[in-house]
């Protein structure tokens, strides 16, 4: 019974036979969990075989990049060359850049437990190791970027989101503004950052990235070398 791997989404899809409580145990997370992921779901003792099931923090992840290979290129380049430079970009609520900067060091875990602001935008059930997506949604909207309908914890999820968003216009690494929304492959699945302009001849990323001890998410600053799937830059 093993989940389905996906370069676009992070769906287990139901077999005959399968309970809740049995994926939850296979995928290390919980029926609270899965039930929190999955809003369809009213009662945990009813699912379908062939519907699809969102599984928590099985693909958005981050993993450190070994030996300076990016594995391929992306849609829009890897994160090694040139990238942008100029004013962050601004929603009317000022620009996420800025507002993440505002939380750098923070834990993920505590960030979320903070009664306004991007704490509040966050929303407290995803786990601590896979915030990527829940961080640079709650950024886009203080950013007044998006709506809060528009949040999503998946990076995927997001990706989709921005696409149909017309505010919204996939850029070029060599065009990027701080605050741009990168998405990227990672080996363990995808992650999500927002782009902080150049240092020492690299693009830099602010997000919410697996540094700690333990495996679990803290804001950074840093450069990665991975492929990316898209950069969306705001337009409103």
């Amino acid at each position: 019974m093993t989940p389905v791997s996906s370069t676009r989404s992070q769906n287990y899809q139901i077999k005959w036979g399968d309970t809740l409580s049995g994926i939850a145990k296979k995928n290390g997370t919980t029926v609270d969990a899965l039930m929190k992921a999955n809003p369809q779901i009213k009662d945990a003792n009813k699912i379908y075989a062939g519907k699809a099931l969102n599984i928590p923090g099985r693909v958005d992840s981050f993993e450190p990049a070994k030996g300076g290979k990016t594995g391929g290129t992306g849609s829009a380049g890897s994160a090694q060359g040139t990238g942008g430079t100029g004013p962050a970009t601004r929603g009317p609520g000022g620009s996420p850049f800025d507002i993440a900067q505002s939380h750098l060091q923070k834990n993920a875990g505590s960030l979320k437990l903070e009664k306004n602001g991007v704490g509040a935008d966050m929303e407290d059930w995803v786990p601590n190791n896979v915030n990527c997506a829940n961080f640079v949604s709650a950024c886009l909207e203080q950013a007044g970027q998006i709506k809060n309908s528009q949040h999503h914890n998946s990076v995927v999820g997001l990706q989709a989101n921005l696409d149909k968003d017309p505010n919204f216009k996939r850029v070029s690494l060599a065009d990027a503004k701080p605050g741009d929304v990168v998405s990227m492959k990672t080996p363990g699945g995808h992650h999500v950052v927002m782009y902080a302009g150049m240092k020492d001849g690299k693009p830099q990323f602010i997000g919410s990235n697996n540094v700690n001890s333990d495996g679990s998410q803290r804001i950074t600053m840093t450069s990665m070398n991975y492929p990316i799937m898209s950069i969306h830059q705001y337009q409103g």
